[in-house]
């Protein structure tokens, strides 16, 4: 029920009160709720089964003011006094974030760079799984990855069409991500996330998600050298 409300999650917070909608759950919200996760999955793996949001907002550089709110969108969590139990509430938010589906995925560039995320078992882990993979290489096409044959992208839309998935990742080149893009957008994929190096356009109807590496890299340079 919950995740509805943050699949699609980039507008600004409200203050007002009621039951959330989008127009009051952030891109910043959600992110939040993802670093919650992975520190009461932490915390659970130590063996702590309790939390306070002091505690949780300190190991996640926010104020337990902000836990609160955060959390205040969804339901009502923990006891006061007692702080929240790790588990109950690292259940919770897998919910919200959707964790407790699966989601197919098409990765577009079977590079370096497509075959680490192929074979980084974290997304396995929480749900998230490569069922195509497409790439324009003759040297790579008809390879098999964990059983999935790299097919050639002229392929693809013929491939998705008959067998769907909900999210696209690509991981091309910079002067074939547009066309990718716009290809999963009229297949009706509704989440693409994009590491190619440059900025691309997608419909309304379709969330995207920018990783630029090199744009963090330089981010961090521009602070180390300051």
């Amino acid at each position: 029920m919950h995740r509805k409300y943050t699949r699609h999650a980039d507008r600004e917070e409200s203050t007002a009160g009621g039951s959330p909608t989008l127009d009051k759950i952030s891109e910043f919200t959600v992110r939040r709720l993802s670093t919650y996760y992975r520190i009461l999955f932490q915390l659970e793996q130590k063996g702590e089964t309790t939390v306070s949001s002091a505690r949780l907002a300190e190991l996640c550089g926010v104020t337990s003011a902000q836990v609160r709110k955060d959390l205040s969108y969804f339901g009502n969590f923990g006891t006061r006094g007692l702080g929240y139990q790790v588990d109950d509430l690292k259940h919770a938010i897998a919910g919200i974030l959707g964790l407790h589906e699966q989601w197919t995925m098409a990765l577009f560039g079977a590079g370096s760079l497509g075959h680490a995320l192929f074979f980084h078992d974290g997304f396995r882990d929480d749900g998230f799984y490569f069922t195509h993979v497409f790439d324009v290489d003759p040297m790579k096409i008809g390879k098999k990855w964990r059983g999935i044959e790299i097919r050639p992208v002229s392929a693809a839309r013929s491939v998705l069409s008959e067998t769907p998935v909900q999210i696209g990742v690509v991981a091309t080149p910079e002067d074939s991500a547009q066309e990718v893009a716009d290809m999963l957008a009229e297949l009706g994929v509704q989440g693409i996330l994009n590491f190619a190096p440059r900025q691309i356009q997608v419909p309304n109807n379709v969330r995207l998600r920018n990783v630029n590496l090199a744009m963090a890299l330089e981010s961090l340079s521009f602070f180390l050298s300051s």
